[in-house]
């Protein structure tokens, strides 16, 4: 009794987990447990828009919208996906705008050197914050000297907390 108990436990739980037995068993040959999608490793077990979120500069609310734009289901395991829908995925996240993705769903909008608006991921992200580090320092920026120091920047009080290392609490003197 106990072990039909724990059999009919297993099934109950089977089926709210899997909507059909095709969904819980997954072509063994075409599944990819790690894809390499814009120089970023994605786990192939997570669901697609999840799975992106790998990427550096794309987050959960763009890759949905990504996801959608590209017409692939969102309810799949990115190790599913084909080639074809992996290269509309990367298409949407790399152009967004032609894909009626609005301006302010961007992550750099109204670039200082250029003024346009783009969605920046992987190393195009990196650079633009190199660049933007290194013209904040050479303009003398407050922000600019402070992210130099490794202090705080965003106006956060400094005198007890994020010592990091150093001598924490008050010190005695020495002597008698």
């Amino acid at each position: 009794t106990t072990a039909s108990a724990i059999v009919l436990c297993l099934v109950c739980s089977f089926r709210t987990n899997f909507r059909t037995m095709a969904e819980a068993v997954v072509d063994a040959k075409n599944f990819q447990h790690i894809l390499r999608v814009l120089n970023t490793n994605v786990d192939g077990k997570q669901k697609v828009p999840f799975a992106i979120t790998a990427i550096r500069g794309v987050g959960r609310r763009f890759a949905i919208a990504a996801v959608n734009k590209a017409q692939v289901d969102k309810n799949k395991r990115a190790g599913e996906l084909n080639p074809e829908e992996v290269d509309r995925i990367v298409e949407v996240l790399q152009k967004p705008m032609d894909f009626d993705i609005p301006k302010w769903f961007l992550n750099r909008q109204f670039d200082i050197k250029d003024g346009t608006t783009s969605q920046l991921i992987s190393n195009a992200l990196d650079n633009k914050y190199r660049e933007d580090m290194e013209r904040m320092k050479k303009m003398r920026l407050h922000r600019g000297l402070r992210h130099h120091w490794g202090l705080r920047v965003r106006g956060q009080m400094t005198k007890t907390t994020g010592r990091r290392g150093k001598t924490v609490g008050v010190s005695k003197k020495r002597g008698g």
